[in-house]
């Protein structure tokens, strides 16, 4: 019996059609990964499925008594209790048999001692109760929520605090860690990994392995997505078309559905033809380095040597071509930042160089963004020194994000920075690679104040691309952008001839871009220190 019924389903919005026709079916054990670009209507299926929109035709279907979690970024909580008094809400019926289980246990001695006290009922109401405590997995429900907090990067200090005084991004992990810990039947998920570190979302796929509900995830991790899907739904011209297996066997078997469509499909295509030459290469150079002892990332490179150039990277390097970088553009000597008693950073030395790759990982909360908004100089270290080379260029993807104007339009928000390569690279070029990034006619002529977080996301990183700018400070920059946009910010970045200082925890993006690494919270390291290595 399936638990989640979609039967040819429409949605409109003011007349703007969402979905047409779709279909979908949600048995026990399926994890879908739904997928689509920024305003495709993913959002829209989960709220069907949640009963908060109504089709305008056809009919959605949930099976009798079950129990539907749902995450999105605006997930409620109570804001007046903490953390842990949410999580330990959820567990109300192990504490009343805990709770009766004292009772029974002071009365034992007491009736014992009574000739005409009932102790044999007593005995067998403990037994049912014990019985009782582990069917619902009570004995060992404080280690799960422990587990799940200290996973989540939950300190004593945010356990301890109402949750109306954590940061968005807090309260957001607070509200996962609730609708995971309390097992329903049908997970909803938009965009979990988005506010995760790498073992936060390591730890969000091990729980999905034991997990023996339904679920449909909304997500652009294509690592994750990889672990834990079993189905891909790809909402694409408001129809749901299904690909069997996990991303990697969805990249395949879109080729070749790809192949069948009209030449407007070509990019895509080639994007694509990227993701699964990425997804092959690993696995090779995997199996070489295994084989030679050599490193992964030595493999990879030989692999990537013997590559022949397609269309899309010539868009790139067309619009590329007039941009000249310095060899060294970024000297940084001894650098240390604290928050008082908490150490950052501690000398931290490394250079910024014309083909740097830098990505910064680590922990929530160990430090990488205020790496980065030291290297800006939005924020003052409080050691050591930062010298950018003369003329090198910075911008910073998450403050033109911040300062994007509302008022403005796309297309002069896009091509009118100063030094922008919109100027310097011929309007052909231009305008093939903002079609590759999804601007239409009419997006372009848009006012952004009237675009989807996503859109806005897209408007910012192409402003980045195109600034003409010798380093590109980027934070989560996936955490926003479709696959598509996602996959072409990758190929313009693979062929940018200056250098990328980027913070990430999505690791399929990491290891496509990255040629050295910062690593925080290294185990076993002193406070503060930093790994600088080779990717």
């Amino acid at each position: 019996m399936s638990l989640l019924r979609l039967n040819d389903v429409t949605v409109r919005f003011e007349g703007r059609t969402v979905l047409r026709e779709a279909f979908l079916k949600l048995d026990a054990k399926d994890r879908v990964g739904l997928i689509g670009r920024n305003g495709s209507g993913k959002t829209t299926l989960l709220k069907l499925a949640l009963d908060q929109v109504q089709p305008d035709e056809g009919a959605v279907a949930v099976e009798q008594g079950v129990r539907i979690g749902y995450f999105s970024q605006f997930s409620e909580l109570n804001g007046h209790k903490t953390i842990a008094e949410e999580l330990e809400a959820l567990f109300d019926d192990i504490h009343a048999v805990e709770a009766e289980l004292a009772t029974i246990e002071a009365e034992i001695p007491v009736v014992a001692m009574d000739p005409d006290g009932n102790l044999d009922g007593l005995l067998e109401r403990q037994s049912e109760l014990f019985a009782e405590m582990e069917r619902q997995g009570g004995w060992d429900y404080q280690r799960k929520i422990d587990t799940a907090l200290s996973t989540l990067g939950f300190a004593d200090a945010h356990r301890d605090l109402p949750i109306d005084d954590l940061s968005g991004g807090w309260r957001n992990r607070a509200a996962l860690a609730k609708i995971v810990l309390g097992e329903p039947d049908v997970l909803l998920l938009d965009e979990p990994t988005n506010f995760l570190d790498v073992a936060g979302v390591e730890w969000l796929e091990a729980w999905f392995r034991d997990f023996r509900g339904a679920a449909i995830v909304v997500s652009h991790d294509r690592s994750f997505l990889d672990a834990i899907a079993t189905r891909i739904v790809e909402v694409e011209n408001f129809h749901l078309h299904e690909y069997p297996g996990n991303f990697a066997e969805y990249i395949v078997q879109k080729q070749f559905r790809l192949k069948t469509l009209e030449a407007q499909y070509v990019h895509e295509n080639e994007l694509l033809a990227f993701e699964a030459e990425g997804i092959s290469d690993r696995r090779e150079a995997a199996k070489a380095a295994k084989a030679s002892g050599q490193g992964l990332s030595k493999e990879l490179s030989k692999i990537k040597k013997s590559r022949t150039p397609r269309p899309v990277d010539q868009i790139i390097t067309d619009i590329y071509g007039g941009l000249h970088v310095k060899d060294v553009l970024c000297r940084v000597d001894a650098l240390a930042k604290s928050y008082g008693d908490r150490v950052l950073f501690d000398d931290l030395s490394f250079e910024v160089r014309r083909g740097s790759r830098i990505v910064v990982t680590g922990a929530n909360g160990s430090g990488k963004s205020t790496l980065l908004r030291v290297l800006e100089g939005s924020e003052k270290q409080d050691h050591g020194t930062v010298a950018w080379a003369g003329g090198a260029k910075v911008v910073s993807y998450n403050r033109m994000l911040d300062e994007l104007d509302l008022q403005d339009t796309v297309t002069h928000a896009v091509n009118g920075l100063p030094d922008s390569l919109a100027i310097t690279a011929t309007r052909k070029s231009v305008a093939r690679f903002l079609a590759m990034f999804q601007f239409s006619e009419a997006d372009l002529k848009s006012r952004i104040g009237t675009l989807s977080g996503g859109q806005k996301a897209r408007v910012a990183m192409a402003q980045c691309l195109l600034s003409g700018a010798s380093v590109l400070l980027l934070d989560e920059p996936t955490n926003h952008l479709d696959l598509v946009s996602t996959q072409v910010m990758e190929r313009a970045l693979v062929h940018f001839p200056g250098a990328v200082v980027v913070v990430s925890h999505d690791r399929f993006f990491s290891d496509k871009i990255a040629n050295r690494r910062l690593t925080f919270g290294v185990e076993g390291s002193e406070p503060g220190e930093v790994e600088v290595s080779a990717a």
